[in-house]
């Protein structure tokens, strides 16, 4: 079979990453239901820690943990990831209508979207690669209730015609984020189908 022009160039371009292809969405387990209903989330409280390290380079595979631009301006990327992870984490855990208050307390270690350059110009290549930890503390108290956990929650990029095509519809790259970061969160906490899962992927 004869690949394309552009279909060879995007292994050229991410071969050194081939080894490196395997993602997952996952955490340890699932919380229960009989413990998490009785929940309802007063408060998301996200740190991005500013010693993650942030490219702006305009390139395919920029090194770094927080790779983020879309329609947000240049600026504070700690504060743009933490304002993305706050949105997702409070839409999946909307269903928590218990009488008991929580906060849900998330540190980020990786947030890695796609440039434009590689969803532009690459086509079926390209991962979202999001990892944090997360952690229930009593409202009212501040016991905690869930030690940390960490929560990988990558999923695949659409690039190329895919992603033009998604954007027609409305959606974006933080569209897609933020919906699949609800998703694993409401997995997690036991009000949503389990969504862990793995996938072979070139890029990151």
């Amino acid at each position: 079979m004869l690949l394309s022009r552009r279909r060879v160039l995007s292994l050229m371009l991410l071969a050194p990453l081939a080894a490196c292809a395997g993602y997952q969405t996952y955490f340890p387990e699932a919380l229960s239901p009989e413990i998490t209903r009785n929940w309802r989330v007063s408060a998301v409280q996200v740190s991005v820690p500013e010693s993650l390290s942030v490219s702006e380079d305009h390139s395919y595979l920029p090194q770094a943990d927080i790779v983020w631009r879309e329609d947000d301006p240049n600026g504070d990327r700690h504060a743009q990831v933490a304002v993305i992870m706050r949105d997702a984490i409070q839409r999946g855990a909307a269903g928590l209508r218990g009488a008991t208050p929580v906060v849900l307390q998330v540190t980020v270690s990786r947030f890695h979207a796609l440039t434009f350059e590689a969803e532009t110009r690459l086509s079926g290549v390209g991962v979202h690669n999001i990892q944090f930890d997360i952690q229930v503390v009593s409202a009212r108290t501040g016991e905690v209730l869930v030690p940390p956990t960490h929560i990988q929650a990558d999923l695949p990029a659409l690039s190329g015609r895919e992603m033009a095509e998604a954007r027609q519809r409305g959606e974006t790259q933080k569209s897609q984020i933020e919906a699949h970061v609800a998703r694993t969160i409401a997995a997690w906490l036991g009000i949503g189908p389990d969504n862990r899962g793995s996938f072979g992927r070139l890029g990151d």
